[in-house]
């Protein structure tokens, strides 16, 4: 096993792609679709043989630049491995284009979660469960890679509380492994630690959905989906679900995985060990879902009162909690819509405004989870560096207490969240405009590029005033999310960071 761990992780995730889609052949065998598991079983045969070929050819790589070869290895992922995936896929459609193939694909394994097929019937099961598989692949892969990569290098949110600079050397417990160890070894190293923990809970939440009521099959699709925050779903959401209220709780519960890293890897990013709650992100997370459910539940609540005057426990009680749900979803940018958000409108005859959905993919998850969006560590440094600046301004001469990890934060950390926040604000730009050229209508282009972004493809469907239909966009619009959806997930810093001359030295 030592010399696969030599090879460039490429080639490793490259050769676990290709093994992957066994999974598909065998679903499509049990189905009896022998043309689908005829597909992916040649593709396995054929990707296995180019692996074995790339890994022979790449056996003695020994990169000058450590944290250079991870970064343009993670990125070649994101981009090159959405090609293989698609091919069986494309195939096995049959009445489709590539574009839209390798568009599903890049959706899918950067956990958008955005679909060109509009009808869930146009899709087999087995190329369903093809989407869960690789979006939940994707979402490991976020898991290894923020904690073996981005962790040592200060990216990916770790700079906010970082003494170096983003994309810079490594400090603390993880500068020996970043200088010394190989980017394959320290993949394979945390791969073993948290490839257990990723599929233990996907399993648990797939035995709670069937207990619950729901299909296996479903079960499992939504299940890789919740713990990938991809929203991938082969009945087109939860409100077809069998597993009804019970089935979003589990899937509730199982939300606060991309809320803060401390719930699945608590020590692994060499940072001190404190539990949730006096963990920043969590409690962020908390106040924010409390408060945007709180607005729109009373909004609901007042128009009620005006039109029909008081209504029941029932309609109460649907109107809260499917609030509380598809806020906490969009919060975690799983997109995952409650079967009772429509009756939280009907309930009072008001329409819910997409825009604090909007902000809330904008917000995202905790740092190191599969949530994308700016992430709840750099809004609260953020808010300490406001909170801050107003005490500066009532009060000139005091001093800002907390110990020196709350000075950096309010300082350092809330410096270069501003800067990413900025970054991220003009990739938004960016996107709309060539979407714009494309001949995508202005508010169409905006809710589309913030759906790309931050990954949360639901996002056009639910947010936007009337339905958006990835199908109906331009083919040059497409190529343009696809790339929008990679740079989303690696976030625009670490692509800077290979711009970086230190990187380039080390």
């Amino acid at each position: 096993m030592g010399w696969i761990v030599r090879l460039p992780f490429f080639v490793i995730l490259m050769g676990l792609g290709s093994v992957a889609m066994i999974v598909p052949a065998a679903h499509a065998a049990i189905m009896e679709d022998f043309g689908t598991m005829r597909v992916f079983f040649y593709g396995f045969i054929l990707f296995s043989i180019l692996t074995l070929m790339i890994g022979l050819a790449t056996a003695g790589y020994a990169p000058r630049s450590i944290a250079r070869s991870q970064l343009i290895g993670l990125l070649a992922a994101f981009t090159a491995l959405p090609v293989m995936f698609a091919i069986p896929f494309y195939e096995a459609v049959g009445n489709t284009t590539f574009l839209n193939a390798w568009f599903e694909m890049v959706s899918s394994f950067t956990t958008t979660g955005a679909t060109v097929y509009d009808t869930a019937a146009r899709l087999t099961p087995s190329l369903h469960l093809w989407r869960g598989l690789v979006g939940w692949m994707g979402g490991l892969l976020v898991w290894v890679t923020a904690v073996s990569i981005f962790a040592p290098m200060n990216l990916g949110g770790f700079e906010v509380r970082a003494t170096g600079s983003a994309g810079g050397g490594a400090t603390g417990s993880f500068t020996q492994i970043a200088q010394i160890a190989d980017p394959s070894e320290r993949l394979a190293r945390y791969t073993m630690t948290l490839t257990p923990i990723y599929m233990g809970l996907t399993v648990a939440l797939w035995i709670g959905l069937v207990v619950a009521g729901e299909f296996p099959y479903i079960a499992l699709i939504h299940a890789m989906s919740t713990l990938s925050t991809s929203g991938i779903s082969p009945i087109g959401g939860l409100y077809f679900a069998a597993s009804q209220f019970w089935g979003e709780l589990l899937i509730f519960c199982f939300f606060a995985f991309a809320l803060s890293r401390l719930t699945f890897s608590r020590g692994l990013a060499g940072e001190r060990d404190q539990g949730l709650r006096r963990d920043p992100e969590f409690i962020t997370a908390l106040v924010l879902i409390g408060t945007v459910t709180l607005l729109l539940f009373l909004r609901h609540f007042i128009g009620t009162a005006e039109q029909a005057g008081p209504a029941d426990l029932k309609d109460i009680f649907s109107a809260l909690w499917g609030a509380l749900f598809t806020v906490t979803s969009f919060l975690t940018t799983t997109g995952f819509e409650s079967r009772l958000w429509e009756g939280a409108t009907e309930f009072s005859g008001l329409s819910t405004p997409g825009l604090f959905l909007i902000g809330l993919a904008l917000i995202g998850g905790g740092v190191a989870t599969t949530a994308g969006g700016v992430k709840l560590l750099r809004i609260y440094a953020l808010y300490r560096h406001g909170e801050r600046e107003q005490q500066r301004l009532l009060h000139p001469s005091s001093i800002g207490g907390g110990g020196k990890d709350a000075r950096r934060i309010r300082k350092q950390g809330a410096y270069i969240s501003w800067v990413f926040f900025m970054l991220f604000a003009l990739s938004i730009a960016a996107v709309m405009l060539m979407l714009s050229l494309t001949g995508v209508q202005f508010e169409t282009s905006m809710v589309l590029a913030v759906s790309a972004l931050s990954t949360t493809g639901p996002l056009a469907v639910v947010a936007a005033e009337a339905p958006i239909a990835y199908s109906g966009i331009p083919d040059a619009a497409k190529a343009i999310l696809a790339f929008a959806m990679v740079l989303g997930r690696l976030e625009t810093l670490a692509i800077i960071a290979l711009f970086n001359p230190e990187i380039w030295h080390r």
